[in-house]
């Protein structure tokens, strides 16, 4: 076996949880809104439920099954508890309790709302719980629904002795007929009146019965507490609950997102190495280039970029190089101008091409050398339609607007013809329109040593990187890496950082860029 072996590490599973906690960490703002919401549930449990009271009373049900029966029955099998808390819970004595209450009956259904029935198993006693705004009332209301229970009971035991009453005297009313009708035989007579002896005793059974149905053994007192905990547990439990809908919430979204977060995400999608990741800059009007010209980490890690590349990526003494992006809104200018500053700096003959036609020329916004500037012996060796930039301590490279000048060739056509010859020993940086956007990429691609591949963090898909690898390796192109742009600040932190500067009240020249219509060449006037 000749492949890596995996070696178990008991490190493996820290690393991993700490790589969870910071994938969930990126969606703070889904955390938080988690958090507030679930502070605003429990704010509102407060103001719905903080001011309410339950107070409970308990009814014994007697038996009612066939009470009038002569065989004994076990009281437990004579009560249906199920239907008499469904009975309970009826309108009917509902309407009983609101008028114990002193309401009208069109308040029952209002006052069921508050009402909560529940039975023991194995037991005959049924427990009202009553929910109410003040103690008092909410005493007033287990009460009344006990006693209307128990009132509803005895009417429905009334009504059954009456019934009962009413089928034996029928009985009675037969046999005394019967009798009257027997006047001969005298032991029949004997029979019909014991027999009606018996159903006169039956008569007296029957109305001597308690028809009560239940006795209450608990009455509701005003209760001292409300029955929800306090402002300050419920709060709690709602910043509890909208922490963990918060951490549910970035869990979803980060197993959702497909933005690139991080350095391995990249490498992963692209299938080559992290060049450099660049921290967040100062704001969105840079001076360019920063290398050679202003400090920072920003232009440290441009440096250092320049230098990993010219070790490992370019050919010694000469190359050329393409730096473009997935999709607007990469750091593309940004990292094309540095770079060429920090060759430059190593003491490298750079030519910058810009080949985007769609934007303003990038030699608009360099730092230009006036041409009584340039050198005897430099001057004709700058190519056509070149200028002289000036990168401060990092010294000067040349750049042309590979992407202007004749209509029949814009953009990539123009920046191909730009592009020296191999027996030029100058160093080609060539920036272009985002690759996944224009075509004009894949002509360079060919053309060039390297491809390198600026991205913003946080912003670029990582179907994207999938797409952009695919295209460049069909092509032909060599990808050398990914540079990774965490962003930019916000613009008050950068007006809050930056000083303002002191301008003399004299007139400055400003170097305007003037392009021919039918010449390549790049001409500064003085305005």
């Amino acid at each position: 076996m000749t492949g890596p072996i995996h070696l178990y590490d008991r490190y493996d599973e820290p690393d991993q949880l700490r790589d969870q906690l910071r994938r969930l960490l990126r969606h703070r703002g889904v955390i938080a809104l988690g958090i507030v919401l679930g502070l605003l549930g429990g704010a509102a449990l407060a103001l719905s439920r903080a001011h309410t009271y339950t107070s409970t009373s308990e009814v014994l049900v007697r038996s009612t099954a066939d009470p009038f029966g002569t065989v004994s029955v076990a009281a437990d099998n004579q009560v249906s508890m199920g239907t008499e808390q469904q009975i309970a819970a009826s309108t009917a004595v509902a309407v009983r309790a609101a008028r114990l209450m002193g309401q009208a009956d069109g308040r029952a259904a209002a006052l069921e709302d508050g009402l909560r029935i529940t039975n023991q198993a194995k037991s005959q006693v049924l427990r009202f719980e009553f929910t109410a705004r003040t103690p008092k009332r909410a005493a007033r209301g287990a009460n009344a629904f006990a006693e209307a229970y128990l009132a509803d009971r005895k009417a429905r035991n009334q009504a059954a002795v009456q019934r009962a009453t009413r089928g034996v005297e029928q009985q009675i009313k037969t046999v005394e007929a019967a009798r009257k009708k027997e006047t001969e035989d005298d032991d029949a007579t004997k029979a019909l009146q014991s027999q009606l002896d018996t159903l006169r005793k039956r008569v007296v059974d029957i109305n001597s019965r308690d028809t009560d149905g239940g006795d209450v053994v608990r009455r509701g007192e005003a209760p001292a507490r409300p029955s929800v905990p306090g402002w300050p547990a419920l709060l709690a439990l709602g910043l509890a609950g909208g922490l963990g809908l918060g951490i549910l919430l970035a869990w979803l979204r980060s197993a959702l997102d497909t933005r690139v977060r991080s350095a391995d995400e990249a490498r992963a999608a692209l299938r080559t190495p992290v060049l450099g990741l660049l921290p967040p800059g100062h704001g969105e009007d840079d001076d360019l280039p920063a290398v050679g010209r202003q400090g920072g980490d920003r232009a440290e890690m441009l440096r250092a970029l320049a230098y990993r590349l010219r070790g490992t990526g370019l050919p010694a003494g000469t190359g050329r190089l393409l730096v473009v992006s997935p999709r607007r809104g990469a750091a593309t200018e940004e990292v094309a101008v540095n770079l060429a500053a920090a060759l430059a700096e190593c003491g490298d003959e750079v030519l910058l091409v810009d080949a985007d036609p769609g934007t303003a020329a990038l030699t608009a916004r360099l730092p230009l050398l006036p041409d009584d500037a340039r050198t005897p012996g430099g001057a004709p060796s700058l190519p056509d339609g070149s200028r002289l930039v000036d990168a401060g301590t990092a010294g000067r490279f040349a750049c042309c607007a590979g992407g202007t000048g004749s209509p029949a060739r814009t953009g990539g056509a123009a920046a191909v013809h730009r592009l020296p010859t191999g027996s030029d020993s100058r160093t080609t940086v060539v920036v272009t329109r985002p690759l996944l956007e224009h075509a004009d990429a894949l002509a360079l691609a060919q053309r060039v040593d390297g491809v390198v591949l600026v991205a913003g963090l946080g912003t670029t898909r990582r179907d994207d990187l999938r797409r952009v690898h695919e295209l460049i390796d069909c092509s032909g192109g060599t990808l050398l890496g990914i540079v990774l742009d965490a962003g930019r600040r916000g613009r008050l932190r950068a007006v809050l950082r930056r000083r303002p500067a002191h301008r003399p009240e004299a007139e400055t020249l400003t170097p305007v860029v003037e392009l021919p219509a039918q010449d390549d060449t790049l001409s500064v006037s003085r305005g």
